[in-house]
């Protein structure tokens, strides 16, 4: 299998070790008897960073991997896939 990387996938890497440190706060939260109100917070701050990753990996990858697919268009028949590229800002 061939490497696969994009230019974000150093953020990615960093926002997904911040959110794995985060739950790691949150199991112990739950451990040591923290408000339920609290830990909530802190799950909530974990799950967004893991979607913004998630949603940052996506589009990365349709940004790149469509143009090598479909290639240089001219511009009235781009349209479809810049619309394509942008409603996935909306995952």
């Amino acid at each position: 299998m061939t490497e696969h990387k994009h230019e974000t996938h150093p953020e990615i890497v960093k926002r997904l070790k911040r959110a794995e440190g985060h739950l790691k706060s949150v199991i112990a939260m739950i451990e040591s008897g923290r408000p339920c109100l609290d830990i909530a917070q802190q799950l909530h701050a974990v799950e967004k960073a893991i979607a913004q990753a998630k949603r940052t990996l996506i589009q990365d990858h349709l940004d790149h991997c469509l143009e090598e697919t479909v290639g240089v268009l001219p511009r009235e028949r781009r349209q479809s896939i810049d619309e394509f590229k942008s409603i996935t800002k909306y995952l």
